[in-house]
């Protein structure tokens, strides 16, 4: 009989599926609480003046908006229909894939933001967390293309069928002016860009030759 004298360290061993699980829900709920605790400040404390930190488009204040758009809203209806998005296209693509997700966040939140402050419609301010939400679906509507894995293309499939028409309102848009089409089209152009420097598509099979 032998015993082994090497102890496990829990700080080492790998997390069980039920805390990687906990654990995306916590990023997801994070976030929403970040955004829900603005729009709170903003609508009863600040009466709606938070909202002209905002990506204003070609303007040098409108710069630093860029980091704060995201986390502004408008109205009840705004934030709330974010939130919706959040939930069920950001929390597909960190259950799909932790590291996606953030690296998705980060570089949509910058082109949503970036793209806006270029083609976006003079006069106006911008805010809200819809080009995030755009990064995400277009994540997940072109990794299946780069990927080349029957189970990222079953993904962008099942994405397309659910919220393809998403895809209407990153139009240029002359009937609701509320619309933010520019933050829209930014960001699932970033999306889709981080869809193809993530992907990692399948290895090719090694050809060995018969030896003489």
């Amino acid at each position: 009989m032998t015993l082994n004298l090497q102890s496990s360290d829990p700080a080492t061993s790998k997390p069980s599926f039920a805390q990687s699980l906990a654990r995306r829900a916590v990023t997801i709920a994070l976030f929403l609480a970040v955004i829900w605790i603005v729009w709170l400040i903003d609508a009863f404390l600040s009466h709606g003046s938070l909202a002209q930190h905002g990506i204003v488009p070609r303007s040098v204040r409108g710069l630093l908006g860029i980091l704060f758009a995201p986390f502004l809203h408008a109205s009840l209806g705004h934030v709330w229909s974010n939130t919706l998005g959040i939930v069920l296209l950001g929390g597909l693509l960190i259950l799909y894939s932790e590291p996606a997700f953030w690296a998705v966040s980060i570089f949509g939140a910058l082109a949503a933001g970036l793209g806006t402050w270029v083609i976006g419609r003079s006069g106006t301010v911008h805010v809200g967390a819809s080009g995030v939400i755009f990064a995400y679906f277009g994540y997940l509507l072109f990794a299946g293309i780069f990927q080349r894995r029957f189970g990222a293309l079953l993904l962008s499939l099942l994405v397309f069928f659910l919220w393809g028409g998403m895809l209407w309102s990153a139009l240029p848009s002359f009937h609701d002016t509320a619309i933010s089409w520019e933050g829209h089209i930014s960001g699932l152009a970033g999306g889709l860009l981080m869809a193809k420097l993530l992907a990692r598509p399948p290895a090719k099979p090694e050809v060995t030759l018969p030896s003489a």
